[in-house]
């Protein structure tokens, strides 16, 4: 039956079953490469869980996303849609920092895992560069029908899937060649004046020919098992290993010429499928335009065209960290991997000390007895790096005690990189990469590290600043919002603010819940235009305003009209939108008054909940003269209101009125007993993935019998 679902056979666990899946879905699309990625749980980061096709190392700046990445895979997500990119030429105009790691022709898919209870993650397919620009109708259904069986898998799960440090790599079982091993077959083979050689997909040389091996100057059996690039020096070029990367990105053939020293030229046509990768190596012309350097004057081996490829990747990625917790959270699951090191001390100069800002892979014991380690040079290699502005690598503890034999060695690390963050001659701190076994560093992993420690050190300078700004900005937030809310019988309070996700200024949502007297009170909730602390001062007085007018007995109309009076007198060009709510308990009504606010949502203890009609009036400081009608709705024991500013409904790409109604039918099947956790239900139904572009005020009030008794 079309659409249907058959589990795959033999597959017992989730995650071999979402590796069939993904295996599936390649091979039904003709997709050459596949990787699944997922949500981890705790933070909004992608995992990368599965990959087909592609070498476990050339996903490694790849493996783990922010949500907010500028990739194909997290836009998908975010805007729960499809995301084709057609051409490498499309790549670099829409996503230049994924086109400067991936500088290779191919199509790339990127579908969202949506499933009934929530988005759970997103694959990637990637076609060779002859593929179609775009896909078609037929392929974009596979596709989907695909990321419809991973969703439904997961949706029907009885545990959340494993989220591996490393992508499991999933053979797609597609047809190979068959090995020829007759005497035919090799003497065909062995009488061409050309060589031959098989690699696989990670570029090991897997067969080759006697002709082969002769032009290539080694013996066949010291060939095997070797990448070409690292057997044969004069193949160890970032250029030629770059073809071969070329080769395994766009399926697509490629040929580059070689100079064998001293004169002896090779041309090399590599021919990739999805087994591996069918090398001719055809002999050229004498030539002897091109002598050979002479070995003082030949400049140092270059680093690998993965590792480069990696620094642009580490380099991009640290001018988009945010925080210091963003920094720390990208050298451990980024940088760590790349250079093998398992642990992380990043820390802070502060008044001759430093501070640990950051850490990763050390027990918290440890990190307590090396916090605020003082700067002397003798004691520790950071006070040295910092003072000559040098790094100092240790490959051994014998090595680091004959050369600091006072300082602590109490981690338990058996090799070290100290690398000095200084910007514009001023220490910034040190950022300290450790392995828990000995460790030689390679010349190609100092220059690399070194590199990265400028950059590393502007983005923790950076990173410092915006949350000292942060703590300030959310300590004024706090000063501005009521500290608790009241306790009256007869009614329960629940409220919850949320800022935008990123941003260091203040948001201006506010909100109050005042007692007017033993059966009465007041619930207001309101935003001022903008982010500022323009707005942030604006906010504090109207709701001082709304409060004092409130206090004084004011009806809900006109507590917003002289408010909006208010508004005139301080000369202000910000908008206010607010929603006033005048709670009877004795009589069991509510009255409210809007300017231009979102409307209140209502269940009732025994209906369906939904959204009031409530009359608005303008916006505060549009009109002075202007009047706010009453609309009146009942509030019987049981019943629950719903407060919320615009953050919550009013999404990019939906629709406000349905997304609106979405949310009272929430409201209608959230828990019927705690009110904070109908506010996380409501919270997570609009942002599922932790990710608002704006901020987010929810007031729940509940109207029950003031000896508490049932509703």
């Amino acid at each position: 039956m079309p659409g249907s679902y058959e589990p795959p056979r033999g597959v017992g666990s989730l995650d071999d079953a979402l590796g069939a899946a993904l295996a599936d879905t390649v091979r039904g699309t003709g997709a050459s490469i596949g990787g699944l990625y997922l949500i981890e749980a705790a933070e909004p980061v992608l995992r990368l869980v599965a990959l087909c096709g592609l070498p476990v190392a050339f996903t490694v700046p790849w493996q783990r996303l922010s949500l907010t990445a500028p990739v194909p895979v997290a836009d998908a997500i975010r805007d729960d849609a499809p995301v084709w990119v057609g051409s490498q030429d499309e790549m670099a105009r829409r996503y230049p920092r994924a086109a400067a790691v991936l500088p290779y022709p191919f199509a790339l898919a990127a579908v969202p895992l949506s499933g009934v209870r929530r988005c759970w993650g997103g694959i990637v397919l990637m076609w060779p560069a002859a593929s179609p620009r775009s896909g078609t109708p037929r392929e974009r259904g596979d596709i989907s029908a695909g990321a419809r069986r991973m969703a439904r898998l997961l949706d029907d799960a009885s545990r959340p899937p494993t989220l591996p440090d490393q992508p499991r790599v999933v053979p797609v079982d597609a047809a190979h060649h068959p090995v020829q091993t007759g005497l035919a077959a090799a003497d065909y083979l062995e009488r061409l004046p050309e060589g031959a050689l098989g690699l696989d997909l990670e570029g090991r040389i897997t067969f080759a020919t006697a002709t082969a091996a002769r032009l290539l100057g080694r013996r066949a059996d010291r060939l095997l098992g070797t990448r070409p690039w690292q057997a044969l020096s004069w193949l160890d070029n970032p250029v030629h290993e770059d073809q071969y990367r070329t080769a395994v990105v766009s399926r697509a053939p490629v040929s580059f010429t070689a100079l064998r020293p001293p004169d002896r030229w090779l041309t090399f046509q590599l021919y990739p499928d999805t087994s591996g990768i069918s090398v001719r190596v055809v002999p050229g012309a004498e030539q002897t335009g091109a002598p050979q350097p002479p070995a003082a004057a030949r400049p140092p081996a270059a680093a690998p065209t993965g590792r480069l490829y990696q620094l642009v990747h580490l380099a991009a990625a640290l001018t988009e960290t945010v925080t210091v917790r963003d920094l720390v959270s990208l050298i451990a699951h980024q940088i760590l991997p790349a250079f093998g090191a398992q642990g992380l001390m990043l820390s802070a100069a502060e008044a001759g000390r430093l501070k640990i800002t950051g850490h990763h892979g050390y027990p918290a014991d440890v990190v307590e007895r090396l916090d605020a380690l003082s700067l002397d040079t003798e004691l520790t290699p950071a006070g040295q790096v910092l003072a000559s502005g040098a790094p100092a690598f240790f490959a051994d503890p014998a090595e680091m005690a004959g050369t600091y034999p006072r300082a602590p060695q109490i981690s338990g690390k058996q090799a070290w990189a100290f690398l000095p963050l200084i910007i514009s001659g001023r220490p910034v701190g040190c950022c300290i990469l450790s392995y828990d076994h000995p460790h030689a560093f390679t010349a190609d992993e100092r220059a690399v590290l070194t590199s990265l420690s400028g950059l590393i050190a502007q983005a923790l300078d950076r990173a410092g600043l915006y949350d000292a700004q942060q703590r300030l900005v959310h300590e004024l937030q706090r000063a501005l919002l009521p500290r608790a809310l009241p306790h009256l019988p007869g009614l329960e309070v629940a409220a919850r603010y949320l800022p935008a996700g990123h941003g260091i200024e203040v948001g201006g949502d506010f909100f109050d819940v005042l007692r007017l007297d033993d059966t009465t009170a007041a619930a207001v909730i309101g935003d001022v235009e903008g982010h500022s602390i323009a707005a942030a001062a604006l906010m504090g007085q109207v709701r001082t305003a709304i409060h004092a007018h409130a206090a004084a007995g004011a009806a809900p109309g006109q507590v917003l009209a002289r408010t909006n009076r208010l508004l005139a007198d301080l000369d202000s060009e910000l908008l206010v939108s607010c929603l006033y709510a005048h709670l009877d308990l004795a009589h069991h009504q509510a009255a409210f008054a809007s300017a231009g606010h979102v409307p209140p949502l209502l269940r009732p203890a025994h209906a369906t909940a939904g959204v009031l009609d409530v009359e608005p009036g303008p916006l505060l400081g549009i009109d002075t003269g202007a009047a706010y009608p009453v609309t009146t709705a009942p509030l019987r024991p049981g019943a629950t209101l719903a407060l919320y500013t615009d953050g919550l409904v009013e999404l990019p790409g939906t629709d406000t009125t349905r997304t609106t109604s979405d949310l009272a039918g929430h409201l209608d099947a959230g828990d019927g007993h705690d009110l904070e956790r109908l506010i996380d239900r409501l919270v997570h139904h609009t942002t599922p993935t932790g990710q608002h572009a704006d901020d987010i005020t929810v007031l729940l009030l509940r109207a029950s019998h003031p000896d508490g008794g049932p509703s």
